[in-house]
This record gives structure tokens, sequence and C-alpha cells, in this order.
């Protein structure tokens, strides 16, 4: 049984480097990081805002159950280009191709966060509106070379050097990195988790 005043214990449920960095930019350390392995495949026609929603409650979920009692966190983000979901690139023309159709035009960015707490569960989604400038053949390599691509959904890091593309951004920035802080905090502050104590 918990003690009564003591801080929950958070596990972060995600291998994503970014993610951890994200929370300790806003003073949360989590007790554990567990990644939970489950299959990212889109379902047939899912669009890409519900495909975000389900995989971070997936996440979370397959992570709770093993441990009750405390607070798990599962993200996922999603980068779009109408309604098509563009993969984390696992190779160069993967990369490319994403990059390509990125060039001029603008995409959303949708990160869910899926927090289960004893006896309930609560979720938010953030939507981004990232524009990109046209990008020319030389940069479009140059970024390759930089091996920022790898895993990244839609092909780029935003906090890299893909920064150098964004002509205009319209919602959270750290959303886009991997997590949304502001919508973190609400979650984690209304499941008594204090942030002003964190770390």
């Amino acid at each position: 049984m918990p003690v009564k005043g003591a801080k929950p214990r958070l596990i972060l449920a995600s291998a994503s480097p970014r993610r951890l960095s994200l929370l300790r930019q806003i003073g949360v350390e989590p007790d554990e990081v567990i990644a939970s392995e489950i299959d990212e495949t889109a379902l047939k026609g899912e669009l890409p805002r519900l495909h975000a929603a389900r995989l971070a409650r997936e996440k979370a979920e397959a992570v709770a159950t093993l441990h009750p009692g405390a607070l798990v966190l599962g993200a996922d983000t999603v980068v779009a280009c109408g309604r098509r979901i563009l993969p984390k690139t696992e190779t160069e023309a993967e990369a490319r191709a994403c990059l390509a159709l990125l060039s001029g035009r603008a995409h959303r960015v949708f990160t869910a966060i899926h927090l289960v707490a004893p006896g309930r569960a609560i979720s938010r989604i953030s939507e981004t509106r990232v524009t990109f400038k046209r990008l020319s053949d030389a940069e479009i390599a140059a970024y390759l070379a930089s091996g920022e691509w790898q895993g990244k959904a839609g092909g780029y890091a935003i906090q890299g050097r893909a920064a150098l593309f964004v002509r205009a951004l319209s919602g959270s920035h750290s959303a886009v990195v991997g997590l949304p802080l502001f919508e973190v905090g609400q979650l984690l502050a209304g499941a008594g988790y204090s942030l002003a104590s964190a770390g």
C-alpha cells in the first residue's frame, strides 16, 4: 500500500532517449524506463491521430499490467501527410522518399500520451502543424549523410539539423521531438505526481 504523501512510482514505457531527455527537462526522473514490445503496424484504414492514440495506450497498458500501482506513461509520435502515415525510417531510401514528400509543404505531427494510474487512465493528443521549406537535392543528400533520419518518424529529427528545414511551426515543438510537455505535466499533476518535488 502506498505511503500517504509519497510520490507515486513513475515508469516511462518507452525506449526513446529523446522522451527521457524531455522528461528530465521539466525535472521529472522516471523510477524506471521499460520499452514495451508491441506491434506498431497501422490497422487497415487507421487514421494518423487514432493510430498514435492506440499505440500510446497499448504501450502504457503492456507495461502497466506488469507493474500494478505505478504510474505508467506511454507515448507515440506519428508524422502524417494528409491521411498517410509516414514510416519510422529504417533505410536511406525511405528517408529520401519522406523528405521529398515533405519538401515545400505542411504536414502534421500527432503525439499521443497515455497515463495509466491506479484505478484510471487518461489520454491526450497533441497536434502540431509543421511547414518545411523547399528542399534541394543537395540539402536532402547532406541530411541523409548525417544519419539523423534513422528510426525517426517521417525521416527527420526536428531537434537536430532538420531544424533548418522548418519554415513554420504551429503547436508544440516538444511534441514533435517526442512528448508534449505541457500535456504531460497536466496529466502527471492530475495523477498526484508533484512536479515541484520531481527529481
